[in-house]
This record gives C-alpha cells, structure tokens and sequence, in this order.
C-alpha cells in the first residue's frame, strides 16, 4: 500500500493545532510539501518550527480567516508561488460558538458556524479548482463530525452543519471527477483544545468507557485516515466518509 505523498503539495486550515497539525505531520513525514493555515501568526510560526525538525517536505505557513471570501483564494496562490502546485487541500478548520440547544441558538453563532465549517470549505476548494486542480487534478479532504449522525444536547447547530459539510463532499465528488478526488473523514471525541469542554476530566473518562474501544480519539487516529485519503492507496474513492469514532455509533442503547 503506498502511503507517500512526494513531490505533492498540501493545503492544511486550522493546521496550527490539534486534528490539522497532526495531519500536517503525517503529510510532511510521508514526504509532502506542506502549507498550513490560522488565524494566529505566533501559533503557525511555532506548529511550523516543530514540522520542520521533522525529515520529509518543506513547510510554510499564513494566517486567514478560514470563512473570509478573499482568504482562500489569497493563500492558494500563496502556495502555488511556493512549491509550484496544490495536489491536497485539508478542510480542517472549524468553529462552535453555541453549545446547547438549536432552538436557543442565536441568530449571530449560527452565521458563525456557517461561515467557517460549510461555506469556508466549500470557497477553499472552488479557490483550489480554480487555481489548480481543475487542470491537474488533486484530492479534497474535509473533516467532518460524528455530531453529522445523530441528535446532541450541545452539539447541535455544529452537526447541522458537519451533515451539510459530508452532503457537501459527496456533491462536490460527483461535479469534480474524475480528476479530483472528495472525501471526508468524521471522527468523535479527539482529544485536542477545540474539544476539551468534552472530555477533560470525569466526562472525558465516562465518554471513553461508553466507546466500544474504550478510549477517546487523538489526533493521530485523524492523521491516519487523512493520509490514507490523500494518497495512492485511496485511488478509487472519492464522496465517502469515514467514521472515526471508537465505535460510538454502535454502541448498545443501554450504554447512552
């Protein structure tokens, strides 16, 4: 199975930290040149100072707003400039500003979360094809949630939309064969800042226990399943998602 990725070129959002950096590792160890993305210039300048130590691609970075209209576009010819190509783009950035239920939502976090976890995809991969994967092809990756599959007390706006975000890869799958690939990937619990207010502490040890695995996710679990769909080993898939989720899914109904 061939897990390496040199000579190509990936686009990583929200790689400063948690799930995109650990994507970003596995890239630049399997020989990748890699372009990660956040808002905070003092989080990409350290997560690429740790990416460099490492033996494999080259590394740079920039800071966007993931959601921004011009964002996109501006950091895709960024990396077209620097390594000559854009052969992955990573639609790992995300945000949930509301934690309860949908019908308190307020009008300004949905528009939030819209920006960044639907339509931020979705303006990055058209920047993308526009740019360079329309002409020579390439691979999308977004990463959704298990919220996409069920009903939550906290997580509910969030899985709207990570639901809309997995539509949304198959779609795009459909329009962009077969010269580019779409797949998503879904995880549950992975223990990363983003994610701390679920499984820091007591919750975090009694979400564990519930999982048929017994633990929760790390970002490596992630990094697995980003590489496998970023390279030849994954060559004729494209609208599918993988569940990474300790088998929460599956789980018996006594043990919710």
């Amino acid at each position: 199975m061939d897990l390496r990725l040199d000579g190509r070129t990936a686009l990583v959002t929200g790689g400063s930290a948690g799930i995109g950096l650990g994507i970003a590792r596995a890239y630049v160890e399997a020989g990748a040149n890699v372009m990660i993305v956040s808002r905070k210039a003092e989080r990409c300048e350290a997560a690429a100072a740790e990416l460099r130590a490492l033996e494999g691609g080259e590394v740079d970075w920039r800071t966007a707003h993931a959601g921004d209209v011009e964002g996109g576009a501006g950091v895709v010819a960024d990396t077209l400039e620097r390594f000559g190509s854009l052969d992955i783009l990573v639609n790992n950035a995300a945000t949930n500003p509301h934690a309860g239920p949908v019908i308190e939502c307020p009008p300004s976090a949905f528009d939030k979360t819209y920006e960044v976890n639907l339509r931020g995809p979705l303006l990055w991969t058209q920047s993308a094809w526009r740019a360079w994967m329309h002409e020579h092809g390439g691979c999308v990756i977004n990463i959704a949630s298990v919220a996409a599959f069920k009903t939550s007390s906290l997580l509910g706006i969030y899985g709207v939309l990570k639901d809309a975000l997995v539509h949304l890869t198959r779609q795009l799958a459909a329009e962009l064969g077969p010269g580019v690939r779409v797949n998503a990937i879904a995880p549950a619990v992975v223990k990363t800042d983003f994610a701390r207010l679920l499984w820091e502490g007591e919750r975090g040890e009694q979400t564990a226990r519930s999982y048929p695995l017994r633990r929760l996710g790390e970002p490596a679990d992630v990094a697995a399943a980003a590489l496998f769909l970023a390279s030849d080993a994954s060559a004729w898939m494209t609208g599918d998602c993988l569940v990474l989720d300790g088998g929460q899914l599956v789980r018996f109904a006594e043990e919710t």
